[in-house]
């Protein structure tokens, strides 16, 4: 691998002050009469006059029309247009992460088969999945265009809030089943974790990665209350039996739900409602799954969701804002891949400097997975110094916690 690129280069940026991505926001600027040169974001614009409002050189991109007449109108008008693409079950182009109940959508009335995360997966495989046709390929980057967006937006008000070393990532297996140690352990952490103010970001999917949104989401609550809702979805504990799996979780979420405010632009208009934008940290934290692995379902328990349906941009983005240092929980061939994508971006520096890599069951570690071998030898080479310090293997939640936010 080369040298790393300039910080600049990898950085998520955050352009919110020439976007729109909200009906407040169009609202606002309206009044102005102007929106030369901003963008305008997956918003529904059949009922809005546009006829008299300053467009040159303005993006729309997502955004719905009632007819064509009025695209044709903008586009006359000197501004530029990218359509919503009809067809697909996904927005072209989101202004905002995804909620759980965005993603639940249907389950009520459908079950899992017919709830809205499962659609795009349909879609998703009978477009070719990961080798999409060339209109589905366009329509999938252009969604995950969106996605970044939307990330950049809601980690820069946490990320100037506490700084970026202040999220940490927690991985580890798919597999692991509800109510098991393993899946105890990673959900304590994360809840205490959360409790110290740091955002919890995982890969969205069950096992660990549920665990752990579980336990940011409760982070309000008492210890005790994580463990009885653990007890609650250990009554579907295996995520290949879909409608009881997600039946209950939805259940232990409207138990507990509370409200997660919208993160705000940080030069929002003066009439949007200020809100605290390190609020969500503590109702479920971040979750960054892909539609690659959409026969697993995404966990239901993270405040907002990022899903994209490329995992090689979502594997990355999960490792660039986790700065304050990474868990792995026990697991197998995913979870190695993610050590040693983990420990490349440390050893070159690639996104700054790393907090440490904290390995939770000692005997899994350095036994049936002796991750030491390799790391060590390679962290100790790092042409930024010798990172072997960075390296924890702990059996200890309380541990693992203090080494995490010390």
């Amino acid at each position: 691998m080369p040298t790393p690129p300039p910080p600049d280069v990898v950085a998520l940026h955050d352009h919110s002050p020439d976007e729109i991505e909200s009906p407040e926001e169009l609202r606002f600027h309206l009044r102005t009469g102007s929106l030369a040169n901003k963008i305008v974001q997956g918003l529904d614009l059949a009922a809005v006059d546009l006829s008299t409002v300053d467009v040159h050189d303005a993006l729309f991109i997502g955004c719905h029309f009632a007819e064509l007449d009025a695209v044709v109108d903008l586009l006359l008008r000197r501004a530029v247009v990218v359509p919503e693409f009809a067809g697909v079950p996904y927005p072209t182009h989101p202004s905002q992460l995804y909620s759980p109940e965005n993603l639940a959508a249907g389950f009520a009335s459908d079950g899992f088969a017919g709830m809205f995360d499962t659609l795009v997966y349909q879609h998703f495989r009978a477009t070719g999945g990961a080798t999409p046709e060339i209109r589905e390929a366009v329509a999938q980057r252009v969604h995950d265009s969106g996605i970044d967006n939307a990330l950049a937006n809601v980690t820069a008000g946490w990320i100037d809030a506490r700084g970026p070393a202040a999220a940490i990532g927690i991985m580890g297996g798919h597999a692991v089943l509800r109510g098991s140690a393993g899946f105890r352990n990673a959900a304590e952490l994360a809840w205490r974790l959360a409790r110290a103010d740091r955002l919890v970001v995982t890969g969205g999917g069950p096992g660990v990665m549920e665990a752990a949104n579980l336990g940011a989401f409760l982070a309000e609550h008492p210890l005790d209350t994580l463990s009885s809702v653990i007890d609650m979805l250990a009554t579907a504990p295996d995520f290949h039996d879909h409608d009881p799996y997600t039946s209950v979780a939805l259940s232990a979420r409207a138990s507990f739900a509370q409200p997660v405010p919208p993160t705000p632009d940080p030069v929002a208009p003066a009439d949007q409602v200020a809100v605290d934008p390190v609020t969500w940290a503590r109702r479920g934290g971040l979750a960054i799954p892909t539609w690659l692995y959409g026969h697993e379902p995404a966990n239901l328990f993270a405040a907002k969701i990022a899903k994209y349906f490329s995992n090689a941009i979502r594997e990355d983005t999960i490792l660039r804002l986790s700065r304050g240092g990474i868990v792995f929980a026990p697991g197998m061939a995913g979870t190695v891949q993610e050590v040693f994508q983990a420990a490349t971006k440390t050893f070159y520096g690639t996104d700054g400097g790393s907090g440490p890599f904290v390995f939770l069951d000692v005997t899994h570690w350095t036994e049936r997975l002796p991750i030491r071998g390799l790391l060590d030898p390679l962290l100790a080479a790092s042409p930024v110094g010798d990172l072997r310090h960075l390296v924890y293997l702990t059996d200890d939640v309380a541990e693992a916690t203090e080494i995490l936010t010390s």
